[in-house]
């Protein structure tokens, strides 16, 4: 028996001379099932590389890493307040609420909740991100909601698989909804400063530049909010960051604000001010 081969257009055609007519159709099909496999390879990758970008485009910003003697730590931004923590194989959650996208997501080993305000304090998205044996830690008010959540106050500080987490007051001196009311009482809510491997990151909840802010020593990263009426002015956050000087500052919950104003507040300074996108499209 004779076989010959031509190659046109990646296809291997065979000529079957004397070849018995189905041992020829065999190799044939055969044949066309291996640039099947091929063609089926690539259309695979591309669906994959399809959904890789997909999944870029639903990242609000890249995380933000940072190392520390423990190991590095990795920081997404979700969207407003909301924000992911990834350190030694545990997932952190900071204020998981809507309209951040967490279908899908990995799930909390520890969630932390500021306030009890709905764009902090989400009871449908703490569940769908807890499983079995997953932390939840929150100042005392929000536990008449998140029955769930262990209570940390004011002042406070806990340890957690490596983390030293700290309680920092968050409130408003000034402004409120009317007269003699703030949207923030002092006491109620909770910023954070959360150490891991020597390394110190605040997160400021929903805050006017207070005096214990102003205190705060040896932040490495600082995450700050401005947002009028309910917060701050960017000018007032800069001034706030200035008196405890972090090496990092990184606005978030800033919906509405002018965040060139807050950078040229902070020139001359020394301090690294990273703008990222809270608020994808």
């Amino acid at each position: 028996m004779k076989e010959t081969r031509t190659v046109s257009g990646g296809l291997v055609h065979m000529h079957e001379g004397h070849m018995h007519p189905v041992r020829g159709k065999l190799l044939l099909f055969r044949r066309l099932l291996k640039v099947g496999e091929v063609e089926m390879k690539l259309l695979l990758a591309l669906a994959c590389s399809c959904f890789a970008l997909s999944s870029f485009g639903y990242s609000a910003a890249a995380p933000q890493t940072f190392s520390t003697s423990a190991g590095e730590v990795r920081i997404t931004p979700l969207y407003h307040a909301s924000t992911r923590i990834e350190a030694g194989g545990k997932i952190i959650y900071l204020d998981p609420a809507k309209p951040a996208k967490v279908a899908g997501a990995p799930k909390a080993d520890l969630i932390l909740i500021t306030d009890i305000h709905p764009d902090h304090m989400d009871p449908a998205y703490i569940a769908e991100l807890s499983k079995a044996g997953t932390d939840i830690l929150a100042p005392p008010a929000v536990l008449a909601t998140v029955t769930t959540a262990k209570p940390i106050a004011n002042g406070e500080t806990r340890t957690w698989q490596g983390w030293t987490i700290e309680a920092i007051p968050a409130y408003n001196l000034t402004r409120g909804p009317a007269p003699g009311k703030l949207f923030h009482d002092k006491g109620r809510g909770n910023g954070y400063v959360l150490t891991y491997g020597g390394v110190r990151f605040y997160f400021s909840g929903d805050t006017e530049g207070i005096p214990e802010m102003r205190a705060l020593k040896n932040i490495d990263v600082a995450f700050v909010c401005m947002n009028l009426p309910y917060t701050m002015p960017p000018e007032e956050a800069a001034e706030a960051v200035k008196a405890f000087h972090p090496k990092i500052v990184i606005p978030y919950h800033y919906h509405g604000s002018d965040l060139a104003v807050f950078k040229k507040g902070l020139e001359g300074t020394g301090i690294e001010v990273r703008l990222l996108e809270w608020y994808p499209q």
